[in-house]
């Protein structure tokens, strides 16, 4: 009992160790994530020059956007346009916000081509039902660029319910029947966008986790800090928890010490107490067998001094000769 007391507050205190460690890091990565998006919406260039340029020479065979981010620096116009639709077509590109920064993909905001710059936006931010509802103003997409828009909206959809009913993916996707959604769910799970199960009994999808995040609009920064300033809380509350698990623990485990302590003085004295009568008990046994063989001895040297010999009865009986002889019968 007392080893599983033991590992019960080993474990508990690595978790405590553990919760106390993450907690800091989390922490330190909100305030980090807080910084980089007021440097940025500051000074879009100075951000996009360190956290693009940099994390470039370092990450440019790990960020598949990356090379679309040095193509931009020098495309223009018509060049522009197809980087953008080669962009938003290319197979493991799922976040657009640098290339939304570069200078000369922002020139398309406000021109002829407004509506590749609106479509790259909708990419970063938005939905396929916001695409359906705004087709004047976005080019056409190719059925590859319909497909992950679709994967883009159930992790925009998995964001806010970890269990999507099939009927809300039916309309936000845009799917006349059941067959076509599994299949979508089934490409998007084998290409890591998401982890989870589909729910065929109760007609939803669980979704584990998201494999990958989309691109934070610079307003919702404040939002951002407020789930992390939330979490951190959240954090502190567990952490408080699992100390006075802690602190439980060890008290359980001192009380078992004494009481454990105790059981040993009870038994020591117990032994002793068993030790001492049963020794008394011999030496009681020893002494009565001793005194009854001096006793017997003595005793049986005063019965035979005594008792007096018993005379002989027949000489008792014995009458003399004469007047046995010579006696007579008188009658009266």
């Amino acid at each position: 009992m007392l080893a599983s007391h033991a590992g019960t507050t080993e474990y508990m205190l690595t978790r405590v160790v553990f919760a106390q460690c993450f907690r800091l890091y989390c922490q330190l990565t909100a305030v980090g994530l807080v910084v980089v998006f007021q440097m940025t919406n500051e000074n879009p260039s100075k951000g996009l020059a360190m956290t693009g340029a940099s994390v470039t020479e370092k990450t440019s065979t790990n960020n598949p956007l990356e090379q679309f981010v040095l193509l931009a620096k020098t495309a223009k116009g018509a060049a522009a346009v197809e980087l953008i639709k080669q962009a938003v077509e290319a197979p493991g590109v799922n976040v657009f916000g640098e290339l939304l920064d570069m200078p000369n993909i922002k020139e398309l905001e406000n021109g002829p081509y407004a509506e590749y710059w609106n479509t790259l936006n909708l990419f970063a931010y938005g939905t396929y039902k916001q695409y359906l509802a705004n087709k004047d103003k976005l080019f056409h997409l190719t059925p590859v660029q319909k497909k992950k828009l679709q994967h883009l909206t159930i992790v925009t959809l998995a964001t806010k319910s970890k269990c999507i009913p099939y009927s809300v993916l039916l309309e936000e996707l845009d799917l006349k029947n059941v067959r076509d959604l599994e299949d979508l769910i089934i490409e998007a799970v084998y290409a890591d966008i998401i982890h989870g199960k589909l729910d065929q009994k109760n007609s939803q999808l669980e979704v584990d986790y998201a494999g990958l995040g989309r691109d934070v609009r610079p307003g919702d920064t404040g939002a951002v800090a407020e789930i992390l300033t939330a979490w951190g809380e959240a954090c502190d509350t567990v952490l408080n928890c699992i100390e006075q698990q802690v602190l439980r623990a060890n008290s359980e485990k001192q009380k078992a010490t004494q009481h454990q302590e105790k059981l040993k003085q009870e038994i020591q004295a117990v032994r002793k107490s068993i030790t001492a009568h049963t020794v008394r008990g011999v030496v009681q046994e020893a002494d009565v067998a001793g005194g009854g063989i001096e006793s017997g001895s003595g005793g049986s040297e005063t019965s035979r001094e005594a008792v007096p010999v018993p005379p002989d009865t027949k000489k008792k009986q014995q009458k003399p000769k004469g007047i046995r002889g010579s006696g007579k019968f008188w009658k009266t």
